[in-house]
């Protein structure tokens, strides 16, 4: 395949309109994730049956994938993670690819998924206010860098 090929597969129109596929297991920010299911070879109906499956899921996207016995998916992460995703298919009996490649890829993506998630929840800091808190209490706090001396008292120097 040469990579004309790969972009129009990548880019091809649906419904009138161009979807762009970004790679599967690239950094995507944002919210709106586009994730590639594979399966295993040895089990070529699971492909329409998970879509099938999933189509059933509010808010997720289902298309052909573009490597053999895959289907592209995309979703809010808010709403799902490749990991339950992933997790929900293998309790239904679904067999995913085993290959080295597609674990490793997995981790990669589930950490990520599981890491923009925690960071979304937390409260963003106030940077600019923080260091204010901070020059507030030092100027009353006791130490050695302050004189007792009251301001009447002291002589120019």
């Amino acid at each position: 395949m040469n990579p004309e090929k790969a972009r129009e597969l990548r880019d091809e129109k649906r419904d009138g309109k161009h979807r762009v596929r970004p790679a599967a297991f690239v950094p995507q920010p944002g919210t709106r994730k586009h994730r590639e299911l594979r399966f295993d070879h040895r089990h070529p109906e699971h492909v329409e049956e998970a879509r099938k499956l999933l189509s059933g899921l509010e808010g997720m996207e289902i298309d052909d994938g573009l490597a053999p016995y895959s289907l592209s998916i995309w979703y809010e992460i808010s709403d799902y993670s490749l990991e339950g995703l992933e997790a929900a298919l293998m309790r239904q009996g679904f067999h995913l690819d085993g290959s080295v490649y597609s674990k490793v890829m997995r981790a990669v993506v589930y950490f990520c998924e599981e890491t923009q998630m925690r960071n979304m929840r937390v409260p963003e800091r106030l940077i600019k206010k923080s260091h204010e808190v901070y020059s507030k209490a030092w100027e009353h706090h006791p130490h050695g860098d302050h004189d007792e001396t009251p301001p009447e008292l002291r002589q120019d120097r």
